[in-house]
Parts: C-alpha cells; sequence; structure tokens
C-alpha cells in the first residue's frame, strides 16, 4: 500500500503538491494540523481502487466505493479562498457529497483491508442483509463526537491508573518521603504545593519534616516591626467575606492604637449599613475604647469623611461582609481604589483549601498590602491558610485566637503556626487520609497539580 505524507506551510501549498504527483483523482486519507503547517496523507486513485476491490466482498449488485478524491477537495478549498485556516475543514459548509464523507471512514476501510483481508463468502449474500450501522453512525457529527468523548474518557482512566500505580511505587520505593506526602495533605496543605516541596527535597534526606518547615518559613512572608500600621499609621479598610471577625479585628487593633497614642489620635469608620446592628456594634467598641466612630455611604461620602480625619494618625475602616463571589465586591474595591484606601485581607483559618483560594482570588488586587489570619483557635489544622498565604506570597500582618479585646491579637509567629501546622492529630477523623486511599487521590489531582502551574520557592 503506497500512501504518501505531505507536509506544507498551508493547505493550499500540500493540495497543489499532492495533485502534481499523485494526480487529480487522489485520494485524501487524513489531514491535521503541525508545528510546521499541514500534514496530508493521501494515495493514488489507482492504488485505492485496488484495495477497495480486493476488501469488498462479492455482491449481487455491488455498491460503487465513496472516495474522496483531490480534484473535488481542491475546488472546495477554491470556493473557500477567504478561509485562511492552514486545516481541511472536511464536511463543513455546502462542500460537494464527496468531501462530505469523514476521511476516518475510508482510512478505516484501508487498515482493514491491509491488516485484516476478508474472506470470500461461500454463497452470494443478499444486498438487502447487509447493513451497515456502525459506519453510518460514525458518518454523522454526533457519532464523531460520542467517539471522540470515548477516546477522552478512555484516555483519563488510564492515565488514573498510571498515576495510581506511580504513587505506589512511591510508597514502596520512598515510604518516608509518601509519609511527609501525606502528612501534609492531612494537615490540610494542598496536593500542589506538597508535591513541588517534595520532589524539591534533597534524595536520602532524614529529617524530611524539619526540611519542609525550614522551607516554608524561608517562603512564608511577614511584616517585620517597621510595617506594623498601627505605628506606621494611616488609612487602612479591613475586607473579608461574612463572618471572618473584620469588626473585632478592627476594634483590636484601634485598641492596639489607643494604647500607643491616645484615643484622640485614632478614627473608626464602618461601610456596613446592610448588617442589622453593624454600626451599633463598633460603636459600642468605639465608646469603649474612647473613639469617634462614623458611618458612610458611597465612595463621595468616604472621600469627605476621610479629608475631615486627615489629623489622625490610625483611621479603620469596618468593611460589610459579603461573599466572595458578590458582585458588590468589585464596587466595594473600586471606592477605596478611588479614595486611595489600602486594604487588609482578613482570612478565617477554619476555611477550607478551596475556600480560601477562592476568597483571594476575588478579594486581591494591588492595593491588597498583606492578611490577618483569624479564629486560630477555631481551626482544626493551618495547613489551608498557610499554604494559601505561601503560593500568592502575602505578607502576614497579626494572626487572632480568640475574642478578648485586644488580647488576642498577636504579631504572627512562624515558629508557632509551622509546629500548629504539623502537629500529630490526636484522633482520627472521617476526613484523614489513609495510606491505602492515598494513591488514588494523588491521581485525581495530577492533571488539577499541572493545570496550575509550578510556583518557584526560596528552598
Amino acid at each position: 500500500m503506497n500512501i504518501r505524507k505531505f507536509t506544507a506551510a498551508s493547505a493550499r501549498e500540500a493540495l497543489k503538491e499532492i495533485r502534481s504527483e499523485l494526480g487529480e483523482e487522489a485520494v485524501i486519507l487524513s489531514n491535521r494540523k503541525t508545528e510546521h503547517g499541514v500534514e496530508i496523507h493521501a494515495m493514488a486513485n489507482d492504488e485505492m481502487v485496488r484495495l477497495s476491490s480486493a476488501s469488498t466482498p462479492v455482491l449481487k449488485h455491488p455498491a460503487k466505493p465513496k472516495t474522496v478524491d483531490i480534484a473535488s477537495v481542491y475546488q472546495a478549498y477554491e470556493a473557500e479562498e477567504a478561509d485562511d485556516e492552514p486545516f481541511l475543514k472536511l464536511g463543513n459548509k455546502a462542500k460537494p457529497q464527496a468531501v462530505a464523507q469523514p476521511a476516518q471512514a475510508v482510512v478505516q476501510s484501508v487498515v482493514q483491508a491491509v491488516i485484516q483481508p476478508p474472506v470470500p463468502p461461500a454463497e452470494p449474500v443478499e444486498e438487502a442483509l447487509i447493513s451497515k450501522p456502525v459506519q453510518a453512525f460514525i458518518s454523522t457529527p454526533a457519532g464523531e463526537a460520542a467517539i471522540l468523548g470515548e477516546i477522552k474518557s478512555m484516555h483519563s482512566m488510564l492515565q488514573k491508573q498510571i498515576e495510581t500505580l506511580s504513587w505506589n511505587n512511591v510508597q514502596q520505593r520512598d515510604p518516608q518521603r509518601a509519609g511527609l506526602l501525606r502528612r501534609m495533605l492531612n494537615a490540610g496543605f494542598s496536593t500542589l504545593l506538597a508535591r513541588q516541596l517534595l520532589d524539591k527535597m534533597p534524595a536520602g534526606n532524614e529529617k524530611g519534616e524539619s526540611w519542609i518547615k525550614q522551607v516554608l518559613k524561608r517562603n512564608l512572608r511577614v511584616a517585620g516591626i517597621d510595617d506594623d500600621i498601627v505605628v506606621r499609621g494611616g488609612v487602612y479598610a479591613l475586607i473579608g467575606p461574612t463572618g471572618v471577625g473584620k469588626t473585632t479585628t478592627t476594634a483590636k487593633l484601634a485598641a492596639r492604637a489607643v494604647v500607643r497614642y491616645g484615643a484622640d489620635k485614632v478614627a473608626l469608620l464602618t461601610t456596613d449599613s446592610y448588617r442589622i446592628g453593624a454600626y451599633e456594634q463598633l460603636k459600642i467598641y468605639g465608646k469603649i475604647l474612647g473613639v469617634a466612630v462614623h458611618a458612610v455611604k458611597g465612595a463621595d461620602d468616604l472621600r469627605l469623611t476621610l479629608a475631615a480625619l486627615r489629623h489622625k494618625h490610625l483611621v479603620l475602616i469596618d468593611t460589610v461582609g459579603m461573599g466572595q463571589r458578590d458582585e458588590r465586591v468589585v464596587e466595594q474595591g473600586d471606592m477605596f481604589d478611588a479614595a486611595g484606601v489600602q486594604r487588609l485581607l482578613v482570612l478565617n483559618s477554619t476555611s477550607g483549601g478551596d475556600t480560601l483560594e477562592d476568597v483571594v482570588r476575588m478579594y486581591y488586587s494591588n492595593k491588597v498590602i498583606g492578611c490577618i489570619a483569624t479564629k486560630l483557635d477555631e481551626a482544626a489544622n493551618l495547613g489551608a491558610i498557610l499554604d494559601v498565604v505561601v503560593r500568592h506570597r502575602l505578607v502576614m500582618y497579626f494572626m487572632a485566637n480568640g475574642q478578648r479585646v485586644p488580647e488576642d491579637l498577636h504579631l504572627v509567629n512562624i515558629d508557632i503556626l509551622l509546629h500548629r501546622a504539623f502537629k500529630p492529630a490526636e484522633e482520627k477523623t472521617p476526613f484523614t487520609l489513609e495510606a491505602l486511599e492515598f494513591p488514588t487521590i494523588m491521581a485525581d489531582s495530577g492533571s488539577a497539580a499541572v493545570a496550575s502551574g509550578e510556583v518557584t520557592y526560596a528552598l
């Protein structure tokens, strides 16, 4: 079987070359895009007729074989001269019937004739008894789409099985690395960060956990003494979803500033006009601290109020709590941008990794100078929040571990956070990852890790 491959920069050039070498009646078998342009497989019409006659059973009324000849394809391509795509769109638009037949059907018949020559029937077969449901199904767009979907499903299944076998081998070959990976996942770290760190861990490192902690410590960004917003002063808004502790954290920061600079140097603002009692709650804190509290509505009101408070050392803005997918998040960001207000993102340590990832993605902007981790005392593990902070290069300013004002607000201590993150759980929970479940979890996370890309870390 003399199948020729033609490669050219465009479909037009490839078709001219095919017509020149194989003639006007050459048969197109397949075509695809390549990095060099277009690749087309074709064969001479005489060769196709010979193979078709050899593979066709003897019938009372033999049907004339359908072929895709180069002349009709070239004419159809000329009719679409405006189309600049270097690829043959067989079956698209109002093309001749010969072109509408999928090239896969022709390839299937040729390959079947070469690999598995047909056995002539003992007796003539009635034409009415011969049917081609499979070929008829493939010839339809829905059939091609269904087959393509099955191929993708099989590819995904095989890939997961290979990944599962690979991680089984990892557990047998390097049980220490597999154990560390399982501990990180149970601590709340993402598979993406865990994979990348353990892939960079030197082989034969007996103190794997200490190495992981040191790498995380070098990559966790913490605000220094000179970056303390209470000392530096300015205007800051605490933003984040509902229920993360923005109002309480605002009162804690205000209390620290009052102790150092006095109540007359601090002011509190709130934009929360939706939640019942939000303004009253902040006003109670302000009354206890002796600090004035102002409610603002809209960007113009915010600019006027800030202009009146420009003599204050520290102005803190408590914002309305709303879900990260709320369209008002964008409006709130535009309002603060117009007034030149810097923001601190308040993150709830009890939230799962997917939720924290979504919050950071929706709230983050170039005006967000860092984050504050709250509710550390309620979190079962701290891996998720540390993971998000490391991957998004967020600066941690404070950590909060309770409701008391101002006692339960502290400067960030990385050693305490890492100790809490890697501390073994006192008892197993239904969410604890077992050794037998580990390969399946890692296999399912393979495609997501590749899609997310690799982050560079300081080792």
